[in-house]
């Protein structure tokens, strides 16, 4: 049994936000009170002026496996979530091959037992990701899938985004779409603004994420299907979601922390790591992307991990993949750049990385007596500085190297044993 004591836990979900005490026993939680007693056959984590969180939960992760095993594996994508406090992970199908039907679901599943994390599947939508078959859905969320998705792509047209939506609702599936019509983005790769013009690379406009996002929300009001817009990025957006949240849609969305805190002013330093899809948008898209978090628009806050290998990212910027590591610094940089400048606070975090992705997705994300003890312990006010040859991802892709970041992962609890403890994978 796990005791851990005097430590400020935050859970909005259950109206908790003080300092208390949690008893774990076995794979459950026991007790939250105040003053547990101790006894001689507890194991008490000292928890003082550290912070106690539900076990966070991240809905978009790219574990690379199978198929691209030199850039991530199941193992190492998993210690990497540990360390970043996140006890749940969602993968995402972009494998190869994709995962389209029950045997690829049934072989993720075989190699994660035993896992010291949560992974949960994210299924195809259609056939091999980019073809208009769509696959069995059903069949796969009988062997284990959560939500399906054809992320680096949308859905196709809108004839089959209206089929994938039609048959997902039997059976209560979400649509987690990467908005980005194809034929406006037209090869682009950073942002279209001023930065495209002066560096002289190829822009892709907010509206070629706008134009899908308002195609999905009107095909949900169509067929009453669920459609969760994935790393959004367009201020545009953000208000076409507001609006469809106010007509009482099936709609909900994420946001990155990448784009939560940086513009595509930092594109400018030809950093591939800076290279993601949707790329860093303009200062106002991102401070409409932090308004929409703080209203209620944007759900969650999901990493959008995209680990690659060193030499695919060193190559000049047009020729590098799309994409950047993050489970590793998430809730270190929503700490620094949110939380200690006052825009949100750790109630909201919680919302929006436990809490939220938990009710959405039926994961849970709560400190409730009897769930699982997935449990985050975080040091709020521990300095450290990125240093991507510490990661435990294989991936060195990160746009935040050299930051001093002020927050850290000290205890990571998955069903009642640690997977992190000290701030080192068990």
């Amino acid at each position: 049994m796990i005791l851990i004591k005097g430590g400020h836990v935050v859970d909005p979900k259950n109206k908790i936000d003080g300092i208390m005490d949690i008893l774990v026993e076995g794979e459950t939680i026991n007790k939250i009170d105040k003053n547990i007693e101790t006894k001689s056959e507890y194991e008490v984590v000292d928890a003082t002026n550290l912070m106690v969180f539900p076990g966070l939960i991240d809905m978009h992760v790219h574990l690379r496996e199978p198929g691209f095993e030199h850039k991530e594996t199941i193992q190492t994508g998993l210690a990497a979530a540990a360390k970043g406090g996140f006890t749940t992970v969602a993968c995402m199908p972009n494998t190869k091959p994709a995962i389209d039907d029950r045997t690829i679901v049934e072989s993720i599943e075989r190699k994660t037992r035993g896992a010291k994390v949560n992974l949960k599947i994210i299924g195809a939508a259609t056939k091999n990701i980019d073809t208009d078959q769509l696959t069995e859905m059903g069949d796969m969320k009988e062997a284990g899938i959560v939500a399906i998705s054809n992320d680096g792509k949308p859905v196709k047209n809108a004839y089959i985004t209206r089929r994938v939506l039609e048959y997902a609702k039997q059976f209560d599936l979400i649509l987690i779409e990467h908005c980005e019509d194809e034929s406006m983005a037209n090869g682009g790769f950073i942002h279209e603004g001023y930065y495209s013009t002066i560096l002289g690379l190829k822009g892709i406009p907010r509206e070629a994420e706008d134009l899908i996002v308002a195609r999905d929300i009107a095909l949900v009001k169509m067929t009453g299907g669920k459609v969760h817009i994935a790393h959004i990025s367009s201020k545009n957006s953000v208000d076409l979601v507001r609006e469809a949240k106010k007509q009482g849609l099936n709609v909900t969305a994420e946001v990155t922390p990448q784009h939560l805190v940086l513009t595509d002013a930092a594109v400018e330093s030809f950093d591939t790591s800076t290279k993601i899809n949707p790329p860093l948008r303009s200062e106002e898209d991102r401070q409409a992307l932090v308004e929409g978090l703080i209203d209620g628009t944007i759900d969650m806050i999901a990493t959008d991990h995209a680990p690659h290998a060193r030499w695919e990212k060193e190559v000049e910027y047009a020729y590098a993949p799309f994409g950047a590591v993050g489970l590793e610094t998430a809730v270190a940089l929503i700490n620094t750049k949110l939380v200690k400048t006052g825009l949100i606070t750790y109630s909201q975090l919680v919302e929006k990385m436990a809490n939220n992705p938990g009710t959405v997705f039926k994961l849970g994300g709560e400190l409730k007596l009897g769930n699982y003890a997935d449990i985050t312990i975080f040091d709020p006010n521990k300095k450290w500085t990125v240093i991507p040859e510490e990661f435990y991802s294989m991936g060195r892709n990160t746009p935040f190297k050299g930051w001093e970041l002020e927050g850290e992962v000290v205890h990571t609890i998955v069903k009642g044993e640690f997977a992190i403890k000290d701030g080192k994978v068990i």
